[in-house]
């Protein structure tokens, strides 16, 4: 769900000193927080899944603050795209992807994080359910603690938890060295490319460009979108984690 202000989140779950220290420190901005939802909240299961947690979040963009201020309440947000497709970070990715499936598209500009939330877990101790656009490093600092990852891979406890998930229609080839006749080159660092996520191996620009490149090179006729090696810290662990999901057998 998402909210406006940390006041309107306390009435729906159950409040800790952790979640206080993540809150002051990172909202609002990519950190969904999932707690043990409160008695008195109103907030559908159908919203939890039936489940007896909630994942909260105050978005920054100004935009989607606004909206939610003239709605004066918390909003269920899935992700704008189909299921299991590539992450929209325009609003001409929506549009592409949903069609006439919605009635309108607000276009707030591209998105200057480029990846999703990081989803941290606090129904029990601190874990990592999603990396993302706020890093394992940068919470652990706060909390003054390590980070947990979730330890069974097969529950889906969190939106973008699917083995396959991400993904172009193209497929796609990970931590390429070289090029392979025929495909779409996506490069990282001083390579030569189709289109280069940041030539000066800047994690947060590479982060930015994900999903938008991913889209163009899409779009295109290769059948397999090869992908340079992205450092495994910083944000490249979010920006590993979405291409590991994007690069899986498809399910179905």
């Amino acid at each position: 769900m998402h909210f406006v202000d940390a006041d309107a989140v306390k009435q729906h779950v159950l409040w800790s000193e952790q979640a206080e220290r993540l809150a002051n420190a990172f909202w609002p901005g990519p950190l969904t927080l999932v707690l043990p939802k409160c008695g008195g909240s109103i907030i559908s299961r159908l919203v939890t899944a039936g489940l007896d947690s909630l994942a909260v979040r105050m978005p920054a963009h100004p935009t989607a603050r606004a909206l939610l201020s003239v709605f004066d309440g918390p909003v269920a947000a899935p992700s704008a795209n189909r299921s299991g497709q590539i992450s929209p970070t325009q609003a001409g990715h929506v549009v592409n992807s949903l069609e006439s499936r919605v009635d309108a598209v607000l276009d707030g500009g591209a998105c200057e994080v480029g990846v999703e939330s990081t989803i941290i877990g606090l129904v029990d101790k601190p874990v990592l359910l999603r990396p993302g656009g706020v890093t394992a490093e940068a919470i652990s600092e706060v909390l003054g603690r390590p980070i947990a990852e979730r330890k069974n891979a097969d529950v889906i406890s969190a939106p973008g938890q699917l083995s396959s998930h991400y993904a172009p229609n193209a497929g796609v080839r990970l931590n390429a060295t070289e090029w392979r006749e025929g495909e779409a080159r996506l490069g990282f660092g001083n390579v030569e490319c189709d289109l280069n996520l940041s030539r000066h191996e800047d994690l947060v620009e590479a982060a930015a460009r994900l999903f938008d490149y991913l889209h163009q090179l899409d779009a295109g006729d290769a059948t397999t979108i090869a992908v340079s090696p992205i450092p495994h810290h910083g944000l490249g662990v979010a920006i590993n984690d979405r291409l590991s999901r994007a690069a899986a057998p498809r399910q179905g």
